[in-house]
């Protein structure tokens, strides 16, 4: 029988809309059942036992899509799929409140933010943000998950982002920092992380955004990179290669970290744009890492939210 998870001085928030309906305390919690739940996952094969999830996707999906569906079917419960806009045939407050009768949580990946709050706005189960334009946060879960089993903390460790101030820039500020991690994040004029968000996570924890590669990744124990272009932005995709190329994380730029620092990518990899071959398969690559660890931190998830 699985302990109980609910143990918390304020509320757990119904909802993962973005990072931050996530407390630190709830960060750190969520953090060591996942570590139960990857030693000890029989443990745990029961607890969404009758549950049934509905997995909406407006966007393709790999990583996302496979570790929620095996995360909540390892979990005893059992998921649907739909593929294609939300609210295009009909609006988002009547497909949400179809969902809610059917199944016991949405989880969501789309184009805009402003899907996630809808779904969330007329939705009486959970609904999981599992990626928008504004926010990443099931990966950051995943990343401090793998940071946490390679360097055995997270306070005091220095994680480099370098390219596009994106969604996982965005993620990564907010809930990195208030768990101490120190983020630099380097990106060119004009494609650096939200400033509202920046000033946000910089209230909270170590952030610092510069034009700098070798800035950030000076004294890093850990370096991020992402695609450049992103779906839905393929017509600026030859822009973003000539802006973008100073960042490329290959061996000369990688070898700014410190000598056992680590290689995360959200994946998938443009191999030969944003990283090099080497950098994705050399020993200190720790990608695969990360995407096992959608699986279990997902689970760790979906057990709090629904558990």
């Amino acid at each position: 029988m699985a302990a109980p998870v609910r143990k918390f001085a304020q509320p757990l928030a119904r909802n993962l809309r973005s990072d931050m309906d996530l407390s630190v305390e709830a960060l750190t919690h969520l953090l060591g059942l996942a570590e139960q739940i990857k030693r000890t996952p029989a443990r745990f094969s029961k607890s969404l036992a009758g549950r049934y999830l509905s997995l909406l996707f407006e966007k393709p999906s790999l990583r996302t899509r496979l570790t929620f569906e095996l995360a909540i079917k390892q979990l005893g419960g059992d998921a649907v799929n739909y593929a294609g806009l939300i609210g295009e045939r009909e609006p988002i407050k009547d497909v949400t409140r179809n969902l809610e009768r059917w199944t016991q949580g949405i989880v969501a990946r789309v184009f805009e933010q402003s899907t996630i709050e809808e779904l969330a706005k007329w939705s009486h189960v959970p609904v999981i943000n599992a990626l928008s334009d504004r926010y990443h946060p099931c990966q950051i879960l995943a990343d401090m998950l793998t940071l946490q089993e390679r360097f055995g903390r997270l306070d005091g460790i220095k994680l480099a982002f370098v390219g596009d101030g994106n969604n996982v820039a965005n993620s990564l500020m907010l809930t990195a920092g208030r768990l101490g991690v120190h983020v630099a994040v380097a990106a060119p004029a004009g494609y650096q992380p939200d400033a509202e968000i920046v000033a946000q996570a910089a209230a909270m924890g170590s952030i610092t955004v510069s034009e700098d590669p070798g800035e950030a990744l000076a004294g890093a124990d850990a370096v991020y990179t992402d695609v450049w272009t992103s779906m839905g932005q393929e017509a600026e995709s030859a822009e973003r290669r000539r802006a973008f190329q100073p960042y490329q994380v290959n061996p000369q730029l990688f070898a700014l970290a410190k000598p056992d620092a680590i290689f995360l990518h959200c994946l998938p990899a443009k191999r030969g744009e944003e990283v090099t071959d080497e950098v994705m398969e050399s020993p200190r690559s720790a990608v695969f890492d990360q995407a096992e660890n959608r699986l279990h931190a997902q689970k760790a998830l979906l057990v709090m939210l629904l558990g």
